[in-house]
């Protein structure tokens, strides 16, 4: 595996037609196995994205005993770093040339070393206070830079791999099922080996030997699943990160898709933060709730799947994505109420996040790639690395901000921190902070989100000239492929 040493001069020329931009040796109908295959590397990404988001700040707070507000800022630093090396780990991808092809070297390499850094986080050599601290945010560091350099080129190889619209839905939702079986496994089991190994930190350091061993088989999966696979191509890129940006920034549909997508990541983490707190301090059960609250969560996710795909079907990504979006906000706003519903109507309500949450991953993550295929035809090169590096990296930090405004919501109500791998006895005014850091602030940030999507638009505008004065200049065909005049019009707001 080596990077190309140089980069491609700027491309002349029109933009493409609806077949201009293909790549040699890709395909419209991808065989079932390549789906499958490449939705095994949810397991990395979903185990990744799920158990420090869930356990990471509680682990903290009540086995490390470091401050809540600590904690928060502890959580949110390492991943916020992901900013910085996700578009970069994009660009070298990019200019990857291997005979894995660009992408897939780096889902065998940075993935195991993704695994391997994981447990180290709950290794906790130094045992608790603030060294302690020190260590999970140095770990945390080296961990979230692994996943960078095997997300960022995962999430770019649907582009690659089809030009079809339809079937790149098709290896969302297969991935997107996959994503969910792994939050169900990752952050159902993970507390489950945790308490069975003894809690405290212990179980800690045998719940990140589990997790880690899920992180490995993902990603080893992945890159055999996409062996038969064709490489398509990469193309030409702009020869800086500098420009490459720039070129991503004049993407309107890719921004409004990205702001919504890293305000609704924040929303999700910020439940996923705060469900072992409102077990404990809501639910009344530590043991058993978190688990059941992830069974909730996830479990309709794998059920539904197939009936956002017909959704999506019939009324463009675009406005299935603000239907997922609303559901999961009324969810949360339901919950509010969980302190005087009997537990089963809790856990009901829980799963309308989770009808949610599955329609609101698959539409955004099946609207990307369209995004850089409206790129390609707009600039007549293939970079996907460079907006699929900029779309971790947004997601990650979104994910980071979770924790981190759960963890300040603690911090501001007084939440009382422990070494001992249980809760303390907490007042009211906690209680209250758990209740509305898991309710009514995520539904805000997932439903108010929905108003950045305004600019998404895949129709391209082009100069007016003495021929096309006058039309509409509305070609869906260059990001619909075959689907073109079916798709015509879906997915669409008036900018």
């Amino acid at each position: 595996m080596n990077a190309s040493p140089g980069g491609a001069g700027p491309s002349t020329g029109s933009a493409p037609g609806p077949s201009a931009g293909s790549a040699p040796g890709r395909t419209s109908g991808l065989p079932r196995r390549v789906h499958a295959g490449y939705a095994l590397g949810s397991l990395a990404t979903g185990a990744f994205g799920t158990v420090p988001g869930l356990l990471l700040l509680p682990y903290l707070t009540d086995t490390l005993g470091v401050a809540a507000g600590v904690a928060a800022l502890l959580v949110l630093l390492p991943k916020a770093w992901d900013v910085l090396v996700n578009p970069v780990a994009g660009r070298i991808s990019d200019r990857t040339r291997s005979r894995w092809g660009a992408r897939r070297p780096y889902l065998l390499v940075a993935g195991l070393a993704l695994a391997v850094l994981f447990g180290s986080i709950f290794a906790a050599p130094f045992g608790a206070g603030p060294a302690a601290g020190a260590y999970v945010a140095i770990a945390f560091l080296a961990t979230a830079t692994a996943f960078a350099f095997f997300q960022v080129p995962y999430v770019a190889m649907p582009a690659e791999l089809t030009d079809d619209y339809a079937d790149r839905t098709r290896m969302m939702t297969w991935r997107i099922a996959v994503l969910a079986l792994a939050i169900l496994v990752a952050g159902a089991v993970a507390p489950l080996v945790r308490d069975a190994a003894g809690g405290g930190v212990p179980g800690h350091r045998w719940m990140g030997v589990f997790v880690a061993a899920l992180i490995a088989v993902g990603a080893v999966g992945a890159f055999l699943g996409t062996r038969s696979a064709p490489q398509g191509s990469v193309g030409e890129s702009e020869p800086s990160l500098r420009a490459q940006l720039a070129v991503a920034g004049r993407n309107r549909p890719f921004r409004a898709l990205l702001l919504c997508f890293v305000v609704q990541s924040a929303g999700v983490a910020t439940i996923l933060a705060g469900v072992q707190y409102f077990a404990d301090q809501i639910l009344r059960d530590p043991t058993t709730g978190p688990t059941l609250l992830f069974l909730c969560f996830v479990g309709p996710a794998l059920v539904v799947m197939p009936l956002w795909s017909r959704v999506g079907a019939r009324l463009g990504k675009l406005a299935a994505l603000v239907a997922a979006s609303l559901i999961l906000t009324a969810g949360g706003l339901a919950l509010v109420t969980a302190p005087v519903l009997p537990a089963v109507v809790v856990y009901l309500l829980v799963a309308v996040l989770g009808v949610g949450y599955a329609g609101q991953q698959v539409f955004a993550l099946a609207m990307l790639p369209d995004c850089i295929a409206y790129d390609t035809a707009r600039t007549g090169r293939r970079q996907a690395g460079v907006f699929t590096g900029l779309w971790t990296a947004g997601e990650t930090f979104g994910l980071a901000l979770g924790p981190g405004i759960f963890g300040l919501v603690l911090a501001l109500t007084g939440y009382v921190s422990s070494t001992t791998g249980a809760a303390a006895v907490q007042s009211d005014t906690a209680r209250l902070g758990v209740l509305l850091g898991f309710t009514i602030l995520p539904a805000l940030l997932i439903g108010l989100a929905t108003t950045l999507l305004r600019p998404y638009n895949l129709t391209p505008t082009p100069t007016p000239t003495p021929s096309t004065s006058g039309t509409s200049g509305a070609d869906h065909g260059v990001v619909a492929g075959t689907k073109a005049a079916e798709n015509h019009g879906k997915g669409t707001t008036t900018p």
